[in-house]
This record gives C-alpha cells, sequence and structure tokens, in this order.
C-alpha cells in the first residue's frame, strides 16, 4: 500500500456517528503510519457551523490529522474552500449521509464544481430494491462516471473474506474439489446476540434481507462461488462475481421476527420487517448445478459469529463408511468476530483397530501473524479510493444484479415469531451445520 499526497478527503455529514466512530479514527490511523503524506487534507462538512477547533472538540483526541483536519459548513462554497487550501491530484468525497440524499447530493457536488477529479463514495444500503437501485445509479450517473463511484461494502474488506480468493485461487489443494461433483452444501451464517438497540427507525424500513444479505453476504457468495479471473485486476473480479450473480435464484425464503421487537424504541407497533431471514438458493451454472445455498442471518439469536460452510458429499457406503454414520468433511471460514478457517476430517482412533473420530485442522490469523488484524476496513477501503482501487467496492451492475437476485422475496410473507436470545428451528426445514461447534476459540 502506497504513500499518497496531495489528496483531499472530504466527508459529508462529519458530525454524524459514522464520521466519529469509523471515518475519523481511520483516517488518524492512516496518517499515524504515514500511508497519508505531504500535501493531504481532510475537511469535514455538515449542516452544523463550527470552527476548526470546535469540530476537533466535537470529534474527541485524534492528534494525527488534526494540523490537517479543517471544517466547513455546507456544500455551498466547499469548492472554493477547498481550492483556498492548495490543489489536489485526488479528491474523495464521502458521503456519510442518509442513502435517501445520495442522489440530491451528488447534484449539488457537481454543481459546486467537483467534476473528473473526483471520487464519491457511498455507503449501502444503494437503494431499497431493484427499482430503486437502478433509479439511484442512474441519477449518479448523471454527474459522474461510473469510474468515479465507489460504493461501499465493509465486509469485503475483512481479512477473512479477502483471504477466500487466496484459499481458492492459491492453492492446487482445493480447487479440484470447488464443484458439484463434490460439495454437498454452502451454508453463510451471520448471527447477531443483540436486537436492534439504537438503530431502529433505520433497521425497520429495512430489514435484515436488505441490511445483511443483498450486499454483504450474497458478495461473500459471489467471491466464494465465482470463476477464476483473468488478473487480479478489479474489472476482472468484478466481472466474474457478476458472472455467477447473474446466475443466482433464490428457490424458498421464510422471514422471522424476535419477541419484544414491535417495542423496541423508534420501530412501528405494526411492524412486519424480519429482524430473521433464511433462505435457500441455486448457482444455475455449469461448476455449481445441483448445489443448495443456504443463507441465514438475524438478530437477537443469543451468539455473534459469521460463517460460511462448505459440507462435502460422504464418501460410498464401503470400506470405513460401511454402515454411512462417517461424518462428510467439512470446510469451515470464521468471518467474524475471529478470523480463520477450520478442515473438518475423520482419523483413526489410537489404539483402535478402526475406530474413526471427527478432528480439526485450525488455522487462526491472530496466531500465524499475530494481533491485531492489521487495519479495520475503513482504513483499507479509504487508502483504496485515494489509490484508484476498485477492486473491494461494488460496481453499478453488480448493485442491481444482488436486488434482481432477492427482488422477489423481499417484504413476502408475513414473519413467524421467535424468542429473543435463541436460534429459531429451521423454518425451511434445513440441516444446517452447527457452527456453534467450531467457536473458533483457537481463532
Amino acid at each position: 500500500m502506497k504513500n499518497v499526497k496531495n489528496s483531499a478527503i472530504i466527508i459529508l455529514g462529519a458530525s454524524g456517528d459514522l464520521a466519529r466512530r469509523k471515518l475519523i479514527p481511520a483516517l488518524d490511523s492512516l496518517r499515524k503510519s504515514g500511508k497519508i503524506g505531504k500535501g493531504c487534507v481532510i475537511i469535514g462538512s455538515g449542516r452544523k457551523v463550527f470552527t476548526d477547533d470546535e469540530f476537533h472538540k466535537h470529534l474527541g483526541s485524534f492528534d494525527a490529522i488534526s494540523p490537517i483536519l479543517h471544517y466547513h459548513s455546507g456544500i455551498k462554497g466547499l469548492r472554493g474552500y477547498l481550492d483556498s487550501l492548495g490543489e489536489f491530484k485526488t479528491i474523495i468525497v464521502f458521503f456519510s449521509l442518509p442513502p435517501k440524499v445520495y442522489a440530491d447530493t451528488a447534484d449539488e457536488l457537481h454543481k459546486e464544481g467537483f467534476g473528473r477529479k473526483t471520487r464519491i463514495i457511498v455507503e449501502k444500503p444503494f437503494g431499497y430494491d431493484l427499482k430503486s437501485a437502478r433509479e439511484l445509479n442512474r441519477r449518479l450517473s448523471e454527474n459522474f462516471e461510473e469510474e468515479q463511484i465507489y460504493r461501499i461494502d465493509h465486509y469485503l474488506a475483512k481479512e477473512a473474506v479477502q483471504n477466500l480468493l487466496i484459499f481458492r485461487f492459491a492453492n492446487s489443494l482445493f480447487d479440484p474439489l470447488w464443484n458439484a461433483a463434490n460439495v454437498e452444501s454452502i451454508q453463510i451464517n451471520a448471527s447477531e446476540e443483540i436486537g436492534v438497540e439504537s438503530r431502529g427507525a433505520y433497521f425497520d424500513g429495512s430489514g435484515v434481507i436488505r441490511d445483511m444479505v443483498q450486499n454483504h453476504l450474497v458478495q461473500m457468495l459471489a467471491l466464494l462461488t465465482m470463476e477464476a479471473p483473468v488478473t487480479l485486476d478489479s474489472e476482472d473480479i468484478r466481472n466474474q462475481k457478476a458472472n455467477v450473480l447473474k446466475t443466482m435464484e433464490v428457490i424458498r425464503s421464510a422471514r422471522g421476527q424476535y419477541e419484544g421487537y414491535r417495542n423496541e424504541p423508534m420501530v412501528n407497533p405494526d411492524s412486519t420487517t424480519e429482524t430473521y431471514a433464511e433462505l435457500e438458493l441455486r448457482i444455475r451454472n455449469f461448476r455449481w448445478e445441483g448445489v443448495p445455498v443456504y443463507i441465514r442471518s438475524g438478530k437477537a439469536l443469543g451468539r455473534k459469529g459469521t460463517e460460511i460452510g462448505i459440507r462435502f458429499k460422504s464418501i460410498p457406503r464401503l470400506l470405513f463408511n460401511a454402515d454411512g454414520k462417517l461424518e462428510p468433511n467439512r470446510i469451515i471460514f470464521h468471518i467474524q468476530p475471529v478470523t480463520g478457517i477450520v478442515i473438518d476430517h475423520a482419523v483413526k482412533v489410537p489404539g483402535t483397530d478402526h475406530d474413526i473420530a471427527q478432528s480439526r485442522l485450525d488455522f487462526s490469523l491472530s496466531d500465524a501473524f499475530g494481533p491485531p488484524v492489521p487495519e479495520d476496513a475503513y482504513q483499507r477501503l479509504l487508502m483504496d479510493a485515494l489509490e484508484g482501487d476498485r477492486t473491494l467496492y461494488v460496481s453499478a451492475k453488480e448493485t442491481e444484479m444482488a436486488w434482481d437476485v432477492l427482488d422477489g422475496v423481499l417484504d413476502a410473507g408475513s414473519p413467524f415469531l421467535y424468542r429473543r436470545g435463541e436460534l429459531p428451528e429451521s423454518p425451511l426445514g434445513i440441516d444446517w451445520i452447527d457452527f456453534k461447534e467450531y467457536k473458533g476459540d483457537s481463532c
């Protein structure tokens, strides 16, 4: 990762929670490590009126970036203010704003004079459904070229997610097995221990399918199942993701809501928004035809964890599996809160003739390379935007394809109730891997 110079980073909505908790700390860390170099400035912009010193006090202590951290109230006059600070070869503008104002904000920026040198970063959600996503992409494209638009999905910057490509395409051991001839099912689990907490107003307008499945989990699935790109160029990788997204189809789905959700702050007392979702998909291509893909995600489930499970087909009922009781092999990717890979396999029990037990090969990122994992997601993504690397950002085509996969099941059917703090029994009757067995304690 290079040292960037003569660049301007503008944060719209800089007095908000995302800027204070994520963006400013990430930029401060990048400055401390020397990755934000000479001639760079950071400008916070918002509706509140602050002096630079008042803005610094509002954010807290971030000593590394204080000398280059400025504040400007609103977008009007922002271009002139930036020009008064110097000339910059790269300008990135981060929309730390409600998604409903993205398009109008892009119009304002363009009118203010932000043109070809400007890259805009927009957070999810990119629309509310397929129709609104298309409209948002159309509006953004009126003022900025696709190569200037960076749609952020912070899951893609997680070390464990990036490791999916390394695991698949840097190890000849696994590639021959990565197909319908060997894989029984693909399972993606994303559980949260807590409920909606203070995010009731936002979450009640989206639900877990829009908030988690459509972006984070479908993107992970695309990386896990796509064909090998010709190169590691961002467009080659994104084209392969788009090719597999084109083949995805939802077969069944179910939605749930935890008891007491309607009493949460800022939640509609008659809400039918789902806090739990379970889906079965198929990937209709030569590599994966016939392999079920199971996805589930939910809040207030009593544990926190995101995992991907690959369950391989059982061996024939011969030799050591004559009674059909031998467990199939599994590969578990721990995405968060721990990061690692577990390979489940059969071994002989010492001192017996042929007794077999399950054993595990554990890879832990922190054990192998030491804690902490080098960078958080926003550090990586902000640096990539400054360098013009769009590999970990989502294209307009991918966004619309992901909505297209799920458009038919959004808000479909009344959600069933489940107890807070408990994982509900599978409403679709899916034989889920027990991810609690793979706690990743050694990870």
